[in-house]
């Protein structure tokens, strides 16, 4: 009798669902992690797409995502040491970028900074 009465809560749960009666949560970190890995994968095709992948402009914009994500990981996790080597790997990589982009164009230079809102 509790099997039957378990499996007519499921079903009504579903037709619940179906209905857009009720949502459904998951857990909230699960979620957002989810949600930030396809908001990501979007980001990264759309500007595949449409940019130029060699310019340096999206070079180091793209340097600069991955380092804010890394940042965010190393505040979690502060004995992740192989993360960190690749944080400080991807940090001398931008700032060899933004060096030859300032000797190239210095306006563009000061343009992607403000932007990208990094110290001079």
């Amino acid at each position: 009798m509790v099997k039957k009465e378990a499996k007519e809560q499921k079903e009504k749960a579903k037709k619940a669902v179906k209905a857009g009666k009720v949502v459904v949560k998951a857990k909230p970190t699960v979620e957002k992690k989810v949600a930030e890995k396809v908001a990501s994968k979007a980001q990264k095709t759309t500007k595949k797409a449409g940019a130029d992948t060699g310019s340096v402009d999206f070079q180091v914009q793209n340097f600069t995502e991955k380092i804010q994500l890394l940042s965010s990981h190393l505040k979690k996790h502060p004995h992740d040491f192989d993360s960190r080597r690749g944080l400080l790997i991807m940090v001398g990589k931008r700032r060899r970028l933004l060096n030859y982009y300032k000797k190239k164009d210095v306006a563009s230079y000061e343009k992607l900074a403000a932007s990208l809102k990094l110290k001079k």
